[in-house]
C-alpha cells in the first residue's frame, strides 16, 4: 500500500474519456452562462426555428413548405438542406439545458420535435427531410455537397445528448434505426457505397452512438468513414461524373475544401473549410483512442502542429478567409477581415478534447482552453440571444451579433457546447482522472471500480486558487492529473495542506495514491497579466501586441477607450493592472498607463511625427466585446520599445 501522502511518476494510459452530461454539475464563471442558456438561449433557439420555418419541413402532417432558401454555390446548395443538423443542436442544446434545469415546457416542445422526426422516419430506417419532403428519390447521390451525412451525425449528437440528460429513448431509438440504415448502406462489402461525409462530423457522432450503446458496429462505421476517406479512386469524383458533372466543375476548385484530396494518413497540413477540417480531425483522434490505432499519430501531430504553429489566431479560431470559410496560406492572420467562424472554434474544441483522449497533454488542454473562453465564447452575447458567425480582431464600428442567419450553424452549435462545458473539465481511463479546465462544481466519476465525487471550488478564471474535495465512496488508488497550463509562470500543489514537490509533465501533475473521502488538492496558478508578440511573418501584427490574463485574450473597446483605438500605444514598460468590475456580469479588467497619438486636420500627409499625449488604457475580455454601447474594437495594440 503507497503512503497517502507520496506522489510517484506514473505513464498515462489510453482511453481517456469524456464523462456524460448528468454525471456533472457546474457552477461559478460557467454556471452563470448556463443557466443563460437553460433561461433564454433553449428557447430562443426553439422559436427561431420554428420562425425559420424548419418544423414545417420535418413533420409530414404539416404541409410541404418546398424550396424557402434559394441555391447557392452554381445551384448546388440550399442552407435549407442543413436544417436537420440545426435540429439536431438544438435538441443537444435543450438536452443539456434541462439536465441543468428541469422545463417542462421546454422538454415537451423538445418531445413535439422528436415525435416530427419518429413520423418522418421511412421503413428501410433512412431520415432526412431534405431528400424525404423536398427532393424525393435524391439519397446519397451527392455526398459531397449536400450535407446528408452531416445532418445524420447531428441528429445523433441530439439523441445520445437527450437520452443522456431525460432518460427517454425514443429519439435515439430512432437515431439508431438510421444509424443501422447508413450502416447497411456504407462499408467495404460488395453492393455497400464506399462514400463518407462530404462535412465531416457523423465519425465523431458515431463514436458518441458507440460509447452510449455499447455497439462495436457504430465505432466500426466511423473507422471506414475515416480509413475510405481520399482514397483511389476519389468517390467525391466518381460521384460527380453519375450524376452528369465533371469533377472540375466543383465549386470550390478542390477537394482540399472538404479534405478529400488524400488519404486521412497522408494529410500533414490543415486545408479547406476549417470547420469540416476540425471535425474530421476530432474524429480522426476518436478512432485512434477507440482502437489504439497509432498509424493516425503521425498525421494528426503534424496537421496539429501546422494549425497551431502557423495558422492559429490568438483568439483560438482559425480560418481568415470568408470566400471558403477556412484557411488560404501560412501566417495569413488579418484582423479586422478574419473570418474565424464561431463553428471552427467550437469545432477545434472538439479536436482538442479528443486529442487528449489518448492520455493528458497540456499541448492539447491549452488550446482547447484558449478557443473556449475566446474566439467560441464571444459567438454568444452575455443575454444569451444574439451571436456571432464571423469573430475579427478588429472593429471598425460595424460589427454586431445578430439574431438570425440564413445559415444558423453557430448560434446552436456555440449554445451546446456552453451547455455541455462540464463534460470537457474532466478525462477519465481505467485508473485514472485528469482535471483540463478549472470551474467550480460537481463531477461523480467512475474510476478505478469505485465512484469518485470531485468537489471544484474556485473563482477561476479570475482568480487562480483552485481546490478539489476529493471524495471516493471506499478509499481508493488511482491517480488525479491536474493541468498546468503553459501559459502560467508557475504553480504550486498541496494536498491536505502539504506541499508536493513534483514538476509538470506534458503539462500535468500527476498525484498517484490511495485517496480517502476528505482529501483536499489546493492548486495555485499564476495569473500574472502577460504581453503577447506575434511572429514576423504575421505581417499584420508587426509591432504591436496582446494583453493576456489567465485564458482570456483581452480588447479595447472605444466604450472605455474613445474612437481611434489605433491612437493608442503601449509602452513595453508600463505596468499593467488589475480591476475588478461588475460590469458585463463581472471581469477583471486591464489597465495601464499609455500615449495616444493626436493629428491636426484632415490632411492625409504631413511631415515629421505625430504628436503624442498621455492616455489611460482599459482592456476587457474578448468574450465580452458588443455587449455594451456599439463602436470599435482592437485586441492588437500598437507598442513601443523602452
Amino acid at each position: 500500500m503507497n503512503n497517502p501522502d507520496q506522489t510517484m511518476a506514473v505513464t498515462a494510459r489510453a482511453k481517456f474519456r469524456p464523462i456524460s452530461v448528468d454525471k456533472v454539475r457546474v457552477r461559478g464563471f460557467f454556471g452563470s452562462r448556463v443557466d443563460t442558456i437553460s433561461a433564454a438561449t433553449a428557447r430562443t433557439l426553439f422559436d427561431r426555428c420554428i420562425e425559420a420555418g424548419m418544423l414545417d419541413q420535418v413533420d409530414p402532417e404539416r404541409p410541404n413548405p418546398g424550396l424557402v432558401l434559394p441555391f447557392q454555390h452554381n445551384n448546388t446548395v440550399t442552407s435549407q438542406m442543413f436544417w436537420d443538423s440545426d435540429w439536431g443542436k438544438f435538441i443537444e442544446t435543450a438536452a443539456y439545458a434541462l439536465n441543468h434545469q428541469p422545463d417542462p415546457e421546454l422538454e415537451a416542445r423538445v418531445d413535439d420535435v422528436v415525435d416530427a422526426y419518429g413520423r418522418l422516419q421511412q421503413e428501410d430506417g433512412y431520415l432526412n427531410s431534405w431528400y424525404i419532403r423536398i427532393e424525393p428519390g435524391q439519397r446519397w447521390t451527392n455526398l459531397r455537397d449536400r450535407h446528408e451525412l452531416y445532418n445524420a451525425g447531428h441528429l445523433i449528437e441530439g439523441a445520445v445528448a437527450y437520452y443522456h440528460a431525460t432518460g427517454k429513448r425514443k429519439f435515439l431509438d430512432i437515431l439508431c434505426r438510421f444509424a443501422d440504415h447508413i450502416d447497411r448502406t456504407f462499408g467495404p462489402r460488395e453492393g455497400q457505397l464506399r462514400g463518407y461525409p462530404g462535412h465531416p462530423e457523423l465519425e465523431l457522432a458515431l463514436v458518441k452512438l458507440g460509447r452510449t450503446t455499447g455497439e462495436q458496429r457504430y465505432l466500426d462505421l466511423a473507422k471506414f468513414f475515416v480509413d475510405e476517406r481520399g482514397q483511389t479512386p476519389n468517390y467525391f469524383d466518381q460521384e460527380a461524373e453519375r450524376r452528369g458533372e465533371r469533377p472540375e466543375q466543383f465549386h470550390f476548385g478542390t477537394l482540399e475544401y472538404c479534405q478529400a484530396h488524400k488519404p486521412v494518413r497522408e494529410q500533414e497540413t490543415v486545408v479547406g473549410h476549417a470547420v469540416r477540417a476540425a471535425y474530421l480531425y476530432a474524429g480522426m483522434a476518436d478512432v485512434a483512442t477507440e482502437f489504439a490505432d497509432d498509424t493516425l499519430s503521425a498525421p494528426l501531430e503534424k496537421l496539429w502542429s501546422h494549425l497551431v504553429d502557423r495558422n492559429l489566431y490568438i483568439h483560438g479560431g482559425f480560418g481568415p478567409s470568408a470566400r471558403n470559410e477556412g484557411l488560404t496560406f501560412d501566417y495569413d492572420l488579418p484582423n479586422e477581415t478574419a473570418y474565424a467562424e464561431t463553428c471552427a472554434a467550437v469545432a477545434l474544441v472538439f479536436w482538442a478534447s479528443r486529442m487528449l483522449g489518448r492520455g493528458p497533454d497540456g499541448r492539447y488542454a491549452d488550446v482547447m482552453e484558449q478557443a473556449i473562453y475566446n474566439n467560441a465564447l464571444a459567438g454568444l452575447s452575455l443575454d444569451g440571444t444574439r451571436f456571432f458567425y464571423d469573430n475579427p480582431l478588429a472593429s471598425r464600428g460595424d460589427h454586431h451579433r445578430w439574431v438570425w442567419h440564413r445559415c444558423p450553424c453557430c448560434p446552436p452549435n456555440i449554445s451546446r457546447l456552453v451547455a455541455a462545458i462540464g463534460t470537457y473539465f474532466y478525462g477519465v481511463s481505467d485508473d485514472g482522472v485528469a482535471v483540463h479546465l478549472y470551474n467550480a462544481g460537481e463531477a461523480r466519476i467512475d474510476v478505478a471500480g469505485t465512484t469518485v465525487t470531485l468537489t471544484q471550488e474556485t473563482r477561476y478564471p479570475f482568480e487562480g486558487r483552485v481546490e478539489i474535495a476529493v471524495a471516493p465512496q471506499v478509499e481508493t488508488e488511482f491517480t488525479l492529473w491536474l493541468r498546468v497550463p503553459g501559459w502560467s509562470e508557475g504553480a504550486t500543489v498541496a494536498v491536505n495542506g502539504r506541499p508536493i514537490d513534483a514538476a509538470p509533465k506534458n503539462g500535468y501533475i500527476a498525484l498517484s495514491r490511495r485517496w480517502a473521502p476528505g482529501d483536499i488538492v489546493q492548486l495555485d496558478i499564476d495569473l500574472t497579466p502577460r504581453r503577447i508578440t506575434a511572429h514576423p511573418k504575421v505581417i499584420h501584427d508587426q509591432g504591436r501586441t496582446v494583453l493576456m490574463r489567465g485564458p482570456f485574450v483581452y480588447c479595447l473597446e472605444q466604450v472605455d477607450n474613445g474612437a481611434e483605438l489605433d491612437a493608442l500605444i503601449l509602452s513595453d514598460t508600463a505596468e499593467i493592472a488589475t480591476e475588478e468590475s461588475q460590469e458585463l456580469g463581472g471581469i477583471v479588467k486591464l489597465t495601464a498607463r499609455a500615449t495616444r497619438e493626436t493629428w491636426e486636420g484632415e490632411g492625409l500627409y504631413r511631415l515629421g511625427t505625430p504628436s503624442r499625449q498621455p492616455a489611460r488604457l482599459t482592456a476587457v475580455p474578448y468574450y465580452a466585446w458588443d455587449n455594451r454601447d456599439p463602436g470599435e474594437m482592437l485586441v492588437w495594440l500598437r507598442r513601443e520599445e523602452k
